[in-house]
């Protein structure tokens, strides 16, 4: 399935449910929301996944104010604030609990084993002990996932194809989430197959980027794989990125499209604005009864290429068409 069919059967579901609000008239509900990030503002930039999530709650019926309460609680980029705010949103009585990373459904499993909860996007659900299995969750979380490990694998033959001379490839990866360890280990695996060697820039904070930079720039590797998780995606972090590589230009594959509109060469992963709207439509059938533990954890049918030929040209490189055709956006 391609990307626009995708989206085009994501809207679709979205129009057919059932609106809650004239099914359930009178209630109100709680609706907690996790974040390892900072306070985006309001109105919510579009940049923020989580500004897709409330646009489709209303599309189910559900407005805030008249229906629903949204308790958003945000880690200010302190993984060590969430299992306390999880338990606040835990005392507040939220009937669900949506979650944006990895980090935040660990915290949120932690404070409850009853509230459900719904990851809006996690790397490996089954591998990092979520749920059972995707077709059967088996506790209190359901939602989705971008299948983070097969994703870094896909990463690299695309950087391979893209750079055909590239022997040598940085990774650089939130040691201090345990789930990007996955991540790395699938890139390894992966990088042997296809004749690459790693270098592993595994950081735990914002401090860690200035060590990172000058490897890059002693050790001059063939192109850089960032992998992605909100630590990684947060403007902050995006923007020391993108002033170390308009210094020291590299080819550099990230998960988000963000880093390739601000800059990047390329850019492969699930669209995290999809994801985000598809967890409303898991906490719409919660909302109506339905149980985490029956409904299956989704994975993407569709992946965004995204390429930057403006970038390509100032590196010297010739993207082979064979990328160019497949690619759902190309920056002239």
């Amino acid at each position: 399935m391609n990307r626009r069919a995708f989206i085009g059967t994501l809207a679709s579901g979205l129009l057919a449910a059932p609106l809650a609000a004239e099914e359930q008239v009178g209630k109100t509900y709680r609706i907690g929301f996790l974040s390892f990030n900072r306070p985006p503002g309001d109105p919510i930039p579009p940049v923020y996944p989580f500004s897709a999530f409330r646009p489709a709650l209303q599309k189910l019926g559900y407005l805030e104010g008249r229906n629903i309460i949204i308790e958003a609680r945000w880690g200010d980029l302190r993984a060590e604030r969430l299992p306390v705010l999880a338990e606040e949103l835990v005392s507040h009585n939220v009937d669900v609990i949506v979650t944006a990373g990895d980090s935040e459904v660990r915290a949120a499993m932690q404070a409850t084993h009853t509230i459900p909860i719904v990851m809006a996007v996690s790397g490996d659900p089954v591998g990092s002990g979520y749920v059972a299995s995707l077709a059967r969750p088996g506790g209190n979380v359901t939602g989705l996932t971008w299948l983070g490990p097969d994703l870094c694998a896909k990463q690299l033959e695309i950087v391979r194809e893209a750079i055909p001379k590239a022997r040598r490839v940085a990774v650089l990866w939130n040691k201090a989430n345990p789930v990007k360890a996955l991540d790395f280990k699938a890139a390894q695996r992966a990088a042997g197959g296809l004749g690459l060697k790693v270098l592993s820039l595994g950081i735990r904070d914002a401090h860690g980027f200035d060590t990172a930079f000058m490897t890059l720039a002693r050790e001059r590797p063939d192109a850089l794989l960032t992998i992605s998780d909100e630590f990684m995606f947060h403007q902050s972090n995006r923007e020391r990125i993108a002033k170390f590589l308009t210094d020291h230009p590299l080819p550099t594959m990230f998960g988000y499209r963000a880093n390739v509109e601000e800059g990047g060469l390329m850019s492969y992963g699930a669209s995290v604005h999809a994801l985000f709207a598809r967890a409303a439509t898991y906490v719409d059938k919660i909302l109506r009864g339905a149980k985490p533990a029956d409904l299956p954890v989704e994975q993407p049918t569709a992946f965004e290429l995204v390429i930057n030929l403006r970038t390509a040209k100032a590196l010297g490189l010739t993207i082979p068409q064979s990328l160019l055709v497949r690619a759902d956006q190309v920056i002239e």
